[in-house]
């Protein structure tokens, strides 16, 4: 005979999982509680405000833009443009050519001044603060042992790795990159309350210099390298300092954190800003680190992180936290939910994509396809 138990009873079960799963791993229940990321996941951790004082840079704009009016995704007939961008999740689209916006538009109701998180974009501005700090003399060289500045992993066998190991992808780090594994260090990153100690406990399943292999503890020690490099400045300071100030961003934006008190930035991922302001990075790498005559970034910086290389075991497709989709000189920023800024130099041209998820779309033949066109 079936018996059915008191509500009270399920209550009772659940709540207890909860605290169990919380004593256990507190990132653990912050996993079950959240699920998976999305883009409102910057009001969910704390962070650092980002901020310009002074003069806004606006880009040009025109009536007449030229983009795509339709646009045949699937070689099986065309569709209209807005249309592709609504159906696979976009939430902002803009295409800038000769510093002019061609082409913006929101949807979802997302509008110019709603924020998204960069997500793995992260990566590429992290990359952008090494340059930096490196031209500011706190960091070296890229060829210096990780160990200079995180002493704590040469237990684990970090000697060798250099900083360009990280940029590159080719560390050799252990690290389980599945977003739906709550056990796998992406989400003791993602979720947890403690990046420094998660990232000296970090370890190797090959020597550097062997392959490729994307995963965000990489950046995530690089950012680690970078706090310890600035010793009295934050991280998100630096980045105010170097990039968000003198490229005049248009609107206040944050970095996460992993907590609230004396947090780190989580360097992988989650810069939180709107469309234009990342387009701002964007032009800043298309004009070769320059911003109206003042060198914000060296242009030998620029060049080595954008370039096809497949020394040392690097993919050609991949360089200093940048991704290239072609080889003809093109190259993008890219986030897990299909955010990008994508930078054409031969076109003079920039696209930036925000969205929900990717939807069924290819957005890197998306792009080319676009830049095709101009």
């Amino acid at each position: 005979m079936f018996i059915r138990k008191p509500k009270s009873t399920y209550i009772f079960l659940i709540t207890l999982f909860f605290i169990i799963v919380g004593l256990v791993s507190c990132k653990v229940a912050r996993f079950v509680y959240y699920n998976f990321a999305d883009i409102g996941d910057y009001k969910k951790f704390p962070s650092r405000s980002l901020n310009n004082t002074g003069q806004k840079f606006s880009f040009y704009q025109t009536e007449k833009g030229k983009f795509p009016k339709n646009i045949n995704p699937d070689q099986h007939g065309e569709v209209p443009f807005d249309q592709y961008l609504e159906e696979n999740n976009t939430v902002a689209f803009m295409i800038i050519q000769n510093d002019t916006i061609q082409y913006e538009k929101y949807f979802q109701g997302y509008n110019q001044a709603a924020i998204v998180p960069s997500f793995s974009m992260a990566k590429s501005v992290t990359s952008i603060l090494i340059g930096c700090a490196i031209n500011d003399g706190l960091i070296k060289s890229i060829n210096e042992p990780v160990t200079n500045y995180i002493p704590e992993l040469r237990k684990n066998g970090f000697e060798k790795v250099t900083l360009e190991h990280l940029l590159q992808m080719t560390s050799g780090l252990q690290f389980n990159e599945g977003y739906s594994n709550p056990f796998g260090e992406v989400a003791t990153f993602y979720y947890g309350t403690n990046l420094r100690k998660a990232t000296t406990e970090l370890k190797l399943k090959r020597a550097p210099g062997e392959a490729f292999e994307y995963v965000s503890g990489n950046p995530q020690i690089l950012g680690l390298v970078l706090e310890r490099a600035l010793k009295t400045k934050n991280i998100t300071a630096y980045l105010q300092e170097k990039i968000w100030q003198p490229l005049g961003m248009e609107y206040e934006a944050s970095w996460s954190l992993d907590k609230k008190n004396n947090g780190l930035e989580k360097t992988f991922c989650c810069i939180n800003a709107r469309a234009r302001d990342f387009a701002k990075i964007g032009r800043l790498y298309l004009n070769k680190g320059n911003w109206n005559g003042q060198q914000i970034v060296p242009e030998s910086w620029v060049r080595q992180s954008t370039k096809v290389d497949t020394s040392k075991g690097s993919a050609w497709y991949y360089q200093y936290q940048w991704w290239l989709p072609t080889k003809n000189g093109d190259f993008m920023a890219a986030g897990i939910l299909g955010q990008y800024i994508y930078v054409n130099p031969a076109k003079n041209l920039i696209i930036v994509r925000l969205g929900k998820n990717k939807g069924t779309a290819n957005w890197e033949q998306t792009f080319v396809n676009i830049a095709t066109g101009y």
